[in-house]
């Protein structure tokens, strides 16, 4: 099978055509940059991932991470990895020039990282999550932590961590009790945290951990949380390091992504642990919402890029493997003939094709997300800033979870191409499909993910954040509806859309009546469903601009290329936005089937 894990095409395809880089380059902020220097920089992180990615990726799946004498042993790539990438600037590139960084717009970084992500998924995190942490201290710490932590963590000498889990509260942060006390020289640390990704490693100069944890008196729940800098070792005047009571409990054993390590990390077990406030009291939760929710599209977006490092996989195999025949006319095979190659079996061709649709709609998903952040920031105009943000809300919690969930399906569709082979560790697939598993874990999982979007983005602003959304929808349709091909997909999704309100209505009735519970009982299968209509724009939206790139016969790529894309966007509306009806239809149903449920009948 070829070393093949990533089409370089169509994400330069959907960069500069469906999303429109340029529009974002347009900012005064990123006045430095045109097309060809990012295209430099994006062949540079190609050529980086070659050489420092891929050819560890499944060496770290067979060398994992593990716990040895209080310190994580990590394998050695890891290093060179976080070294060599700080030089590249693959920390800095989002950061102002005045204090080291490139200024490189979002959506830029973005296709940086999903790069790395298809070569080595195990590596990126490592270097996302310093980036995240850097970004907040930035953003909300004084003038002394900016100049103490900031410049060692872009340049990758220094790594960052966010902590928020504690084994009592899992997800539900109110219950966090790790403590913080006043001193003389800043905080008092003390509690544990659990699965602390890229959280200690074997030979680390410095490890920054950016910590939720209540001060003494603050008041209960997320209202008393405040967010902490906590490195591993306390940096003196002079620049020593100097131990700080941060011990390594233990490494999570994984499934899969067995090279990025997850700790078990308590503070202050000698009473010696130091943090420092960012920001202000009691505002830790509100500052970390910025990480997290950056975070959150970092997972969508390494899920879709799991799920297009899959697909080329398993594409590559079904091109060489022989094995069966072709029906013939009458219904039965010719036994005389010579094998044929399985990607010619139609079975084998609709899973192919499930792939295409999973992996390339949540790359384009993950890639109008970073565009609405990009221009949330930097647009000249307010209130085109304000509405990017609006669009960046509604679409966060679904860039995080529809890449995550149907990038497993997707997975195990490439898996079944291999039939039995697709479980045997011989082939990369059951990497592929152990290491996605985590994807819809990170970050709050999928049920989180759905309740934030039914029970807060959907009612955000009224509604405001929907009907912006759709008003985008809406956009594509009509320009859909220029070509007569397009006219009936257009149409599809425009009746998925008005079934879309409907459902919408039918739930907020709930919501109006105080019956919360009933509103929110089935936020999951509204993700699903919403998520679907989602990445079915993102196929028009992409279908257009390749019958238009046909059109003006001044294609960028072949004909073939563009034709590909047309033939799977037909391919998600017969297969996939079906699918709609069905969900429509468990979402509207007047039984109540869980919140009224007793534990007795779970036998």
């Amino acid at each position: 099978m070829a070393n093949q894990y990533i089409d370089i095409d169509a994400l330069k395809f959907l960069l500069y055509e469906v999303h429109d880089l340029q529009n974002v380059l347009d900012q005064s902020r990123h006045d430095d940059y045109d097309q060809e220097s990012v295209e430099l920089f994006l062949n540079a992180v190609k050529d980086f991932s070659d050489r420092e990615m891929f050819p560890f990726f499944r060496e770290m799946d067979e060398q994992p991470a593990y716990f040895d004498n209080g310190e994580i042993v990590v394998h050695p790539q890891v290093k060179n990895y976080i070294k060599k990438g700080g030089e590249m600037g693959l920390v800095s590139g989002l950061f102002d020039y005045e204090i080291g960084g490139m200024q490189l717009p979002g959506m830029v970084v973005t296709a940086s990282a999903y790069i790395q992500e298809t070569a080595n998924n195990h590596l990126p995190g490592y270097l996302g999550l310093t980036l995240g942490a850097a970004e907040l201290i930035v953003h909300f710490g004084s003038k002394e932590l900016n100049e103490i932590f900031v410049p060692k963590m872009l340049s990758g000498d220094w790594t960052g961590t966010m902590c928020l889990t504690e084994p009592q509260a899992g997800s539900s942060l109110s219950d966090i009790v790790t403590s913080a006390e006043p001193s003389e020289d800043g905080y008092n640390i003390s509690g544990q945290k659990i699965f602390i990704s890229g959280g200690d490693y074997q030979g680390a100069e410095n490890v920054v951990h950016l910590l939720l944890a209540r001060i003494k008196g603050a008041p209960a729940g997320t209202k008393g949380i405040s967010l902490f800098v906590v490195p591993k070792y306390r940096p003196s005047v002079s620049g020593d390091l100097t131990p700080n009571d941060v011990t390594t409990f233990a490494d999570f054993e994984k499934m899969g992504q067995k090279g990025y390590c997850t700790t078990h990390l308590f503070f202050g077990h000698n009473d010696d642990c130091k943090g420092w406030l960012v920001g202000e009291p009691n505002q830790g939760l509100k500052y970390m919402f910025m990480m997290m929710n950056g975070a959150r599209i970092a997972v969508g977006r390494g899920a879709a890029a799991i799920s297009m490092a899959a697909y080329q996989a398993s594409l590559s195999y079904a091109r060489e493997r022989p094995q069966g025949r072709s029906l013939t006319n009458t219904g039965k095979k010719d036994v005389s003939q010579e094998q044929t190659l399985i990607i010619n079996h139609p079975d084998v061709k609709r899973m192919l094709l499930l792939q295409k649709v999973v992996a390339e709609g949540s790359l384009s998903l993950i890639l109008l997300s970073s565009k609405y952040h990009d221009l949330s920031q930097t647009h000249s105009d307010p209130e085109e800033r304000e509405r990017y943000k609006n669009l960046l809300e509604m679409l966060t919690p679904i860039a995080k979870t529809y890449p995550s969930e149907m990038g497993l399906i997707s997975v195990s569709n490439g898996l079944q191409v291999l039939g039995g082979y697709g479980f045997c560790s011989d082939f990369i697939l059951q990497q592929y499909y152990r290491d996605i598993r985590i994807f819809s874990i990170y970050e709050g999982t999928t049920g989180i993910q759905s309740l934030d979007l039914l029970g807060r983005k959907i009612t955000m602003n009224n509604g405001k954040g929907l009907q912006l959304l759709s008003a985008e929808i809406m956009n594509s349709i009509k320009a859909a509806s220029e070509f007569e091909d397009l006219l009936p997909y257009a149409k599809k999704l425009k009746s998925t859309l008005s079934l879309a309100q409907e459902v919408v209505q039918f739930l907020m009735n709930f919501a109006k009546k105080g019956d919360y519970e009933r509103f929110l009982s089935d936020a999951t299968v509204f993700m699903e469903f919403f998520g679907n209509i989602i990445v079915g724009w993102q196929w028009l939206d992409i279908a257009v601009k390749a019958q238009n790139a046909m059109v003006l016969t001044i294609a960028n790529y072949s004909s073939i290329f563009y034709e590909s894309k047309i033939h799977a966007m037909k391919f998600y509306f017969k297969y996939e936005i079906p699918k709609t009806r069905a969900l429509a239809e468990v979402l509207m149903d007047e039984q109540i089937l869980t919140t009224s449920v007793e534990k007795q009948l779970f036998t």
